[in-house]
């Protein structure tokens, strides 16, 4: 059964397409160049971080893709909360997950900037944010299935990146070549050489770092046969979490001391550049370009869709509501591309905190869309519906899950400065969004209660 708010979309995505996709937002500039400056300020210890998110991440995917089944929506954890906990969560969340994709852009524009300047240091660094910015914009807008196969290709190089460096790591520790050793987990300072407390500030960056696993969910609304797709894609997070993830920090953090890691410089970079290989650093830097470009693809994707979802529930401007002969949800897109722009601005008088304020921001969208997942979840089941792909454990691991993440929200003020400055925007965002619920409630009591 599909919904309204999935009305104009055609079913341009097929079982490929979603599968790579799953995978793209599984693989992002948080691993390939967050990780770096993680890696230098919380030591080996942060493949716990990895591993603890991961799970996190897991129940998410499983909660979600109850959901999924039990209902395909294109407006997926918006229509869920409306429907399970109330019209107000649905316009709550939507609007944190829009923040989220908002700023992730933001901190993508700025990895792509950052990284092209390493070619041309005399090029303009804002120019380059709004050339990539038109180019994701333009892929939006022409198709959903161009959208889809660009993302097929931009998760096959970031796979292919990942693999290859985890052979490499792999060979390079079994044989002990150069630095790469086991016993660098524990020398150095050991295990947790700045103290356990650094490895859980960490938590905030490495749940960013997994943040649009999720969107394999609203891809369902625009697949075709979900039932039959959607459960090996969302299965398919498992591996890759244990996998890509964990397994990647944890090369990394053998392949090298972690005290060769450093803030602003892609770890994958790093290593390739010790083994001597001219083109290598090259290369990754590449990936990493690739991997921003592919996050702010599927964030303009992604909003688009929210936007439009909420736009015909009268919770979002009319216009991002708009759907063109394309079938694309052109005035969502275009309203995020907006906010891209603004990042701009954030980058020019912030250029060496931007990335790091923008992704801390963004990972309360995260926070707060993974907890709804999980939530509306719990409210599924209490209805009685019983589902051929349950979420394991449920509802022990849902309330797991939930304390994990307001965990990691009540440690931020602890943690650097541009984590506490995302923390003490909390109360300002929701005074923002309960103004707009209260706008939006008194509009649909003077219009007599509709939609």
């Amino acid at each position: 059964m599909r919904t309204q708010t999935d009305e104009g979309y055609r079913h341009a995505l097929g079982n490929r397409q979603v599968q790579m996709i799953a995978i793209g937002g599984a693989i992002g500039v948080g691993l390939f160049l967050g990780s770096g400056g993680r890696l230098a300020a919380a030591g080996p210890g942060l493949v716990l971080s990895y591993a603890a998110a991961g799970l996190a991440a897991f129940f998410v995917m499983r909660a979600l893709g109850e959901l999924v089944l039990y209902r395909p929506a294109s407006g997926s954890f918006v229509e869920y909360a409306g429907e399970f906990i109330g019209p107000w969560a649905a316009f709550a969340s939507g609007w944190m997950y829009w923040i989220n994709w908002a700023f992730t852009g933001i901190a993508e524009l700025t990895a792509i900037a950052a990284y092209i300047h390493y070619w041309a240091p005399g090029f303009p660094q804002w120019v380059t944010a709004l050339i990539a910015l038109g180019f994701v914009m333009s892929v939006n807008l022409v198709s959903v299935r161009l959208f889809g196969e660009l993302e097929f290709w931009f998760a096959m190089l970031k796979v292919l990146a990942i693999t290859i460096f985890l052979v490499v790591g792999l060979v390079l520790v079994v044989f002990t070549i150069g630095q790469a050793t086991p016993h660098n987990l524990v020398s150095h300072g050991g295990l947790f050489p700045n103290g356990f407390p650094m490895v859980l500030m960490s938590l905030q960056s490495v749940v960013f770092a997994y943040a649009s696993i999720e969107l394999v969910g609203i891809t369902a609304g625009e697949t075709a046969r979900p039932h039959e797709v959607m459960p090996k894609a969302i299965n398919g997070v498992v591996w890759r979490i244990a996998i890509f993830y964990v397994g990647s920090v944890a090369l990394l953090a053998m392949v090298l001391p972690w005290t060769a890691y450093h803030a602003g410089t892609s770890p994958f970079v790093t290593v390739f550049s010790g083994l001597g290989i001219p083109w290598a650093a090259d290369a990754m830097n590449l990936i990493v370009i690739t991997a921003a470009l592919s996050s702010c693809n599927s964030g303009l994707y992604a909003t688009g869709r929210i936007l439009r979802s909420m736009a015909m529930k009268q919770e979002a401007p009319r216009f991002a509501g708009t759907l063109s002969s394309r079938f694309v949800p052109i005035g969502g897109i275009v309203f995020t591309a907006a906010m891209f722009l603004a990042g701009v601005a954030l980058f020019y008088f912030l250029p060496e905190r931007a990335f790091n304020i923008a992704t801390a921001v963004a990972s309360l969208g995260v926070i707060t869309t993974w907890g709804v997942l999980v939530w509306c979840q719990i409210r599924l089941r209490q209805s009685g519906h019983l589902s051929v792909f349950p979420m394991p454990g449920s509802p022990f691991t849902n309330w797991l899950t939930l304390a994990f993440l307001l965990l990691v929200v009540l440690l931020m003020p602890f943690a650097d400065r541009d984590q506490q400055v995302a923390f003490f925007l909390i109360p300002a965002m929701a005074a923002a969004i309960a103004l707009g619920w209260r706008m939006v409630s008194r509009r649909r009591t003077v219009n007599g209660g509709g939609p």
